[in-house]
C-alpha cells in the first residue's frame, strides 16, 4: 500500500497547488494578451492562427456532413438541409424572394460557421479570435460590404438608392450614417460578448479550477459562442432585407412612390 499512499500525497499536493490563487490580475492579463508566432520576417498573431485552425475544422466537419447527398439523407445531410432551409425561410421573412434567399444562403452559412468555429474553440482552452478586436471589425466590415453588394445586385442601384431615401429624401444623411453604425454595432456586440465570456472563464479557472469552469464553459464557450454567430448572421440577413424589400416595392408598385413624391413636392411648395 506504500505506492497508494505516495500517489495520494502527490495527488493532494498537486490539487492544492492548482487551487492556490496567485496574482489574479496578472494571470488574466497574461491570458488576454495578444501572442505572436514568428515565421521569418512575419509575425502571425494567435487570432489569425486560431482562425485558420477553427475554419479548417469547420470545413472538414461540414464538408463531411454535406458530401455525397443521398435520397434517404444521413444525419449530417439532414442537419445541413435544416440549416440551409432555416436560412432561406428567415431570408424570405425579411422580404427576399426564393431565388434571392437561395443566393445568399451559402454566404450566410459560411459567416455563421466561421464565427461559430472561432468562438467555441475557446472551450478547449484556446484563445478565441474575437477577443482580438481586429477579428470582429474585419467580419463586420466584410458583412456590410456584402450587404451593399448583394442588395444592389438584387434590386439595382435605383432600388438601393430608393431604400436610402425612404420615406423622404432628407433621410439620406441618416441612412448613410446608419451604414457606418451597423458594422460598429456588429463588431462591438461580437467582441464584447466573446471577450467578456473569455475573461470570466479565465477568472473562474484561476479561482475555482476544478469543476465549475467546465460546467459553465458549456454555456459561455459553446452556447454563447453559437448564439453570437446566429445573431451576427441574422442581422446580416435583416440588413439585406431592409434594402431589398423597398427595391421590390418600387419595382412592383412604382405608383406608390410617385404619389409620395408629389405629396412631398406639394408640401415643399406650401412651406
Amino acid at each position: 500500500m506504500n505506492w497508494l499512499s505516495q500517489f495520494g500525497k502527490a495527488f493532494l499536493n498537486k490539487l492544492i497547488e492548482e487551487l492556490k490563487i496567485g496574482d489574479i490580475g496578472e494571470e488574466i492579463k497574461h491570458g488576454i494578451l495578444q501572442k505572436y508566432l514568428n515565421i521569418g520576417n512575419f509575425n502571425i498573431t494567435d487570432a489569425i492562427l486560431v482562425s485558420w485552425i477553427a475554419i479548417l475544422i469547420m470545413v472538414i466537419l461540414f464538408g463531411s456532413m454535406s458530401r455525397k447527398p443521398k435520397l434517404i439523407p444521413s444525419t449530417g445531410q439532414t442537419v445541413m438541409e435544416l440549416l440551409v432551409g432555416l436560412i432561406i425561410s428567415v431570408s424570405e421573412s425579411f422580404g427576399m424572394n426564393r431565388k434571392e434567399a437561395e443566393h445568399i444562403a451559402p454566404m450566410i452559412l459560411t459567416i455563421g460557421t466561421m464565427i461559430t468555429g472561432c468562438n467555441v474553440i475557446s472551450f478547449f482552452k484556446v484563445s478565441p479570435p474575437a477577443k482580438n478586436i481586429a477579428f470582429p471589425v474585419g467580419m463586420a466590415v466584410f458583412a456590410i460590404v456584402y450587404v451593399v453588394y448583394v442588395s444592389i445586385r438584387f434590386v439595382g442601384f435605383k432600388g438601393f438608392w430608393k431604400s436610402m431615401t425612404e420615406p423622404m429624401a432628407m433621410m439620406l444623411p441618416f441612412k448613410i450614417l446608419d451604414m457606418f453604425i451597423k458594422p460598429v454595432s456588429l463588431a462591438l456586440r461580437l467582441f464584447g460578448n466573446v471577450f467578456g465570456a473569455f475573461v470570466f472563464m479565465e477568472f473562474l479557472s484561476i479561482v475555482i479550477p476544478v469543476l465549475l469552469p467546465g460546467v459553465l464553459g458549456l454555456w459561455f464557450d459553446i452556447t454563447d459562442g453559437i448564439l453570437q454567430a446566429v445573431v451576427f448572421s441574422y442581422l446580416t440577413m435583416s440588413y439585406i432585407g431592409e434594402i431589398v424589400e423597398v427595391g421590390h416595392e418600387l419595382k412592383e408598385h412604382p405608383e406608390k412612390f410617385e404619389k409620395k413624391k408629389k405629396k412631398t413636392e406639394a408640401a415643399e411648395v406650401a412651406a
